[in-house]
């Protein structure tokens, strides 16, 4: 079990990131129970923290784990979620005003029926609010229990710095995995510095870090994969070469590729709490094994060494 920030929530180094569960807006021809079924997966599998988000399905996510949750002991997983998104007459804004925020959270806690919110998350930077007045208002939010610790996603290092002022951040949420390594230089020593959990969000790539695609492979040209860098020319070969060298390892573990990655980030010191997606229960189960993988200390620098050309 790891600490978020400064707060005392506690959860397990691997969680369930719920983007497929009522995320319609993002993922065609999802199905509610499909996603009900995969929350209670993860509980089921040992899986302690659900990261959901307004923002998927435009409150549905949490509306469908709200319904997951009913018959599980709510002081046993940890449930964080995120708001940022203003909906007015259909069209959304990103809105970090203290008022929406204290709204949006009593929004989550009634779509999600639970009483409070273990983490809530500023989720994008809006433009003309002062970020540590955003913090405060979820800080009194806090203090009154209706959310025990605070966090913000996608936020550049000096709006990090500036959400922090009062040093009232308990958590940052931003993207980071084996080929996206800009985190390690650029945001780790200020959040090793100030006691502030991370949470790294597309930790396998969009499928890239799971072993399954060859360097053959050609997308269509409407599949969003060809307009993505990560996917295109050299650099795609050069990603499937280094998930191709640690696959031997996966095999001697007798484990997934995916499951082993997932263990390189769990033994991760600056990564607090992973959190793959799934869009099938069986995908939940087979992530969750990652927790009771061991890696060396030598496996885990083989791991990176592997995928050092991608450190920015």
């Amino acid at each position: 079990m790891v600490k978020i920030g400064k707060s005392n929530v506690e959860t397990t180094q691997l969680g369930l990131g719920t983007n497929a569960v009522g995320g319609n807006n993002l993922f065609p021809n999802l199905k509610d129970e499909t996603g009900i079924q995969i929350v209670k997966t993860g509980l089921d599998s040992g899986i302690k923290m659900l990261d959901t988000a307004f923002a998927y399905g435009m409150g549905h996510s949490e509306e469908l784990i709200g319904k997951a949750i009913q018959n599980y002991d709510r002081k046993g997983f940890v449930i964080a979620t995120k708001g940022a998104q203003d909906v007015v007459n259909g069209n959304v804004r990103i809105n970090n005003s203290p008022e929406f925020l204290r709204q949006a959270v009593a929004d989550s806690l009634e779509r999600l029926h639970t009483d409070y919110l273990d983490v809530f998350y500023i989720h994008f930077p809006d433009k003309n609010t002062p970020k540590d007045k955003a913090v405060a208002a979820l800080n009194e939010l806090k203090q009154q229990g209706k959310i025990k610790a605070i966090g913000v996603s996608n936020f550049s290092l000096d709006q990090l710095k500036e959400a922090n002022k009062n040093n009232q951040v308990d958590v940052d949420e931003d993207q980071y995995s084996l080929i996206h390594r800009g985190a390690e230089k650029t945001l780790f020593p200020y959040l090793r510095e100030h006691n502030i959990s991370f949470v790294p969000f597309f930790p396998l790539a969009s499928g890239l870090l799971t072993g399954k695609y060859s360097k053959e492979v050609k997308f269509p040209k409407d599949d969003i994969r060809n307009g993505n860098p990560d996917f295109q020319g050299k650099r795609f070969e050069k990603i499937v070469d280094a998930v191709d060298s640690i696959k031997p390892l996966a095999k001697k573990h007798g484990i997934t590729t995916a499951e082993l990655v997932l263990a390189w980030y769990i033994k991760n010191p600056d990564v607090t709490v992973v959190i793959p997606g799934a869009k099938r229960p069986e995908q939940v189960k087979s992530n969750a094994k990652a927790l009771s993988v061991k890696l060396s200390d030598d496996e885990y620098k083989q791991i990176d060494d592997a995928f050092a050309e991608f450190k920015d």
